[in-house]
């Protein structure tokens, strides 16, 4: 027993509903403990949570990360405590970042009794890699749901690839809980779009249907017939009356097992905050803690002992191990031999899987990547990217992905390498449709589930994909972004469609690394750079219209990109009075204007700056070697917002930028007006330099 008091649930309450009480009052009192938090959710959905885990999922409490386990999302966070007591409960064991099995549980008593507060593994919402058994991060609502479909459709693609005859190496399921919230958030539209188009048998939705949110009940703004809505998606729909029947709840998942060729989604009626009648129902009991005296009620419904706090009674933990625990060491047992089978039978496929896992690349993936020779002509930035995108999926049997309905434009599509479909779901290019939310959370998904995957759009609707982008860094996990037309090179279209303030937003997110190459070997390079991440996401920044390719006998090799920075052409000596610091397709507009002040006797040098983040994380050594602190004049030069390069050139330097949005004309007509030329930038040198 873990409790300072000694008391009991009143005799004769049997072990499940002991159980089932046990989560809802541990939700209770961190809530109340914390003043913070939602012990309304956690309170209705306990018979749910318990049944998934005690009597259907398959998931061993030793061994958190066993790969054929079931996925557990909750995506309407707020009701983390659920995950919490949920991990407790079944003793749960940490797993560190490089995948080591710690032996100490993933959430404690303790961290309960802290629920909310600094360092406890009880946090507000679940946080992938911060606690153990946290499948992915959940929060913003919808996003949990949609990068369900992620993880589902890595499940499908594992197994199309590694699953031989006798030998089931994949098989598991996800099942993800969400809310009225979540379903109201227009991604999860566009993800149960997507997930019923690919037939996700796999993917079970399970919803709290309690018409209630933070504002009151639902009928203030969300009147749908939600049902309807997924079965004219494609899902097979069920209902459970009474969120409290397990048996009936039990059934229903039963069924989604034998449902073939589309995905689940079952509504379950619940009754937010169920117990004290009185409270039942109340937006009050969502989000905010119920108050003393309301507790004491609770408790007195629920059998409970009124003064009992962070009571766990007799017998619960054993419960759990004897149906979660006992069950899921024993499948992982069995898959443990059948993998030991397999990998005699087929050891080139299994060292595969251990790559996968420990998220690895291939020995050769680098193999024969391109380098670009020296053309004035030049290639676009996304024809690079196409091109090295197929040698890398050559390479990396299990780097995959796709556009949001682009990918002619994008230049993502893998020559060969087949469409992943719901008959074939072993192809590697993704269609994700015209759903570029949905496509950052399931590259999220697919990541999660440990495969390498891209998600690509025009670099503009960048912003539809930000909160799942955001997520991707949050959760530090490798997704890669790739958004081509990423300035004015599509003129024509005008400024709807020409990205200005994108940069500085992206660059603004903690741990997104943000690339913008010069021409196609920087494009090679930050491949290089990129694919070698293993806990960070990124986001390639390419040209829709051709660049000179830089010839690289003549100036610095386009591997200084790994550093973010580095010194492309300098003055004899290096001894610079002036710096010309750029991105992307500007850097050929600083070489050029280097030249020509070279040629009028002034020493300037040309930085490639691709990544502020990669730069930023050199030593100060470096950093001052390519921007000197005594050299002050420096000009940035870059087809967008000029916000954040004061941190590069200083009190007396300049930016030649985007200060407003862009205009519907030729390119070489917008470069004019917004003085993306060299004459411009010599003459804003001059100016600097006093000459």
């Amino acid at each position: 027993m873990s409790t300072a008091h000694a008391a009991e649930p009143e005799a004769g309450a049997d072990i499940v509903q002991r159980s089932i009480n046990t989560i809802r009052t541990l939700s209770i009192d961190a809530v109340e403990q914390a003043k913070s938090g939602h012990p309304g959710t956690p309170m209705a959905l306990a018979p749910l949570v318990y049944t998934l885990w005690n009597r259907v999922m398959q998931f061993d409490p030793q061994d958190p990360i066993w790969p054929n386990r079931d996925r557990f999302v909750l995506s309407n966070g707020h009701a983390s405590m659920l995950l919490w007591s949920l991990l407790h409960l079944t003793r749960t064991r940490a797993v560190n970042s490089e995948y080591e099995r710690l032996g100490r549980p993933a959430v404690t008593l303790d961290d309960i009794r802290h629920f909310r507060q600094l360092d406890s593994r009880a946090p507000g919402h679940p946080e992938y890699g911060w606690v153990s058994g946290v499948e992915t991060t959940t929060g913003p609502l919808g996003q949990g749901v949609a990068t369900s479909v992620g993880m589902a459709m890595a499940e499908k693609w594992l197994a199309q690839r590694y699953n031989q005859n006798g030998f089931e190496i994949f098989g598991y399921n996800i099942y993800a809980v969400c809310g009225d919230g979540c379903l109201m958030e227009g991604l999860s539209s566009e993800a149960a779009s997507l997930a019923a188009h690919l037939g996700l048998d796999n993917l079970c939705w399970i919803f709290d249907n309690n018409h209630i949110t933070i504002e009151g009940d639902t009928n203030i703004t969300f009147t749908e017939d939600v049902a309807a809505r997924f079965l004219a998606y494609g899902w097979n729909v069920l209902r459970v009356g009474d969120a409290n029947d397990i048996d009936r709840i039990e059934h229903a998942l039963q069924i989604f097992h034998r449902t073939r060729d589309r995905p689940t989604f079952i509504v379950l009626d619940s009754h937010i905050g169920y117990g004290s009648p009185h409270k039942q129902g109340t937006a009050a009991a969502h989000g905010e803690p119920l108050g003393e005296e309301e507790v004491r009620l609770v408790k007195r419904y629920y059998g409970w002992p009124e003064d009992a706090k962070f009571l766990i009674p007799e017998g619960v933990y054993e419960h759990f191990a004897e149906g979660v625990g006992s069950r899921g060491a024993k499948a992982r047992a069995e898959w443990t031999e059948l993998f030991a089978g397999y990998r005699a039978k087929y050891p080139k496929l299994a060292a595969e899987i251990d790559q996968i896992e420990r998220r690895e690349l291939p020995a050769e993936w680098e193999r024969n990547l391109p380098v670009f020779p020296a053309d004035p002509q030049g290639m676009a930035g996304r024809e690079a990217s196409g091109k090295v995108l197929n040698v890398l999926a050559q390479n990396i049997p299990w780097l995959l992905g796709g556009s949001a309905d682009l990918g002619p434009s994008n230049k993502t599509i893998l020559a060969g390498a087949g469409d992943f479909q719901a008959h074939t779901p072993g192809g590697k290019n993704v269609h994700f449709g015209i759903r570029e939310h949905a496509m950052a959370a399931v590259v999220n998904g697919l990541c999660l589930s440990k495969l390498r995957a891209y998600g690509a759009s025009f670099f503009v609707f960048s912003d539809y994909a930000r909160p799942a982008m955001r997520l991707s860094a949050l959760m530090e996990v490798p997704a890669i972004y790739i958004f081509t037309h990423d300035a004015m090179g599509d003129g024509e279209d005008g400024p709807t469609h020409q990205p200005v303030e994108h940069l500085a937003s992206l660059r603004a997110i903690p741990g997104l690394v943000t690339l913008r190459p010069g021409d196609a070997n920087e494009v090679v390079e930050a491949y290089r750079y990129i694919m070698r991440l293993r806990r960070e996401p990124a986001v390639l920044a390419l040209t829709r219209q051709a660049l000179p390719t830089i010839d690289r006998t003549k100036y610095a090799p386009a591997s200084g990109l790994a550093h973010g920075a580095y010194v492309l052409a300098d003055a004899p000596g290096g001894n610079p009075e002036l710096i010309l610091i750029a991105s992307g397709s500007e850097l050929i507009l600083a070489v050029n204007a280097h030249e020509q002040l070279m040629a009028e006797g002034i020493r300037s040098r040309v930085v490639s700056m691709p990544s502020w983040d990669i730069f930023e994380n050199q030593t100060r050594r470096y950093r001052n070697s390519v921007l000197p602190p005594d050299v002050t004049a420096r000009i940035a030069i870059e087809q967008a917002s000029t916000f954040g390069w004061e941190r590069y050139i200083g009190a007396a330097g300049r930016v030649i930028g985007m200060e407003t949005f862009g205009a519907s004309a030729p390119l070489k007509e917008l470069q004019r007006k917004f003085g993306f030329e060299p004459d411009r930038v010599v003459l804003v040198a001059k100016e600097l330099v006093g000459r």
